[in-house]
């Protein structure tokens, strides 16, 4: 039996909008872990906080492997935007001499998983690949994607925030959910 929280109403005409429900992000992560076992036997998975870690620590569970998480974010403390991202917490030293797979929800420019990149190879890993849900065309492409868009996506973790003691509708999405 559907649920309400699986049935999200959205109305998109113009298709810019790509929103996800909690099932198919699972079935992306499922897509995606498939992908990586064919290919690749990591030893763990590294997550990139923040959203990261949600898609990682799942293709962790899905391949029965331990996971970590570093942090890279555009925020700064007082929440406001970054231009460029920077490496907020040090990549896990267990990735030390071992095959990694880090993991991010979505990649554009790439920035964001170069840095990881970088992080997890300064300590010293046997392979390092990476590994997201979402992908745009003409961006960076990491080792391992789920699905090519060049719609806005709306992650199920998103669509509404918590804001003045309540979840409401992400201001960055009111124009396009109807709720």
């Amino acid at each position: 039996m559907p649920s309400r929280y699986n049935q999200p109403r959205f109305s998109d005409p113009t298709g810019d909008y790509l929103d996800v429900s909690w099932e198919m992000f699972g079935e992306l992560c499922r897509a995606l872990a498939l992908k990586v076992a064919r290919e690749h036997r990591p030893d763990l998975v590294v997550g990139i906080a923040r959203a990261g870690v949600i898609p990682g620590a799942i293709v962790a569970s899905m391949l029965r492997l331990d996971f970590h998480s570093m942090k890279i974010s555009r925020r700064g403390d007082d929440n406001s935007i970054r231009e460029r991202p920077e490496v907020l917490d040090a990549a896990p030293r267990v990735a030390a001499g071992r095959r990694v797979l880090l993991v991010d929800e979505i990649t554009t420019s790439g920035e964001t998983l170069r840095l990881g990149l970088a992080a997890v190879r300064d300590v010293g890993p046997a392979e390092v690949r990476t590994a997201t849900c979402f992908v745009r065309p003409r961006g960076y492409k990491p080792d391992y994607f789920a699905l090519e868009t060049g719609s806005t996506v709306i992650f199920p973790w998103d669509r509404k925030i918590f804001q003045d003691r309540q979840f409401v509708v992400n201001p960055r999405y009111e124009s396009v959910l109807d709720e």
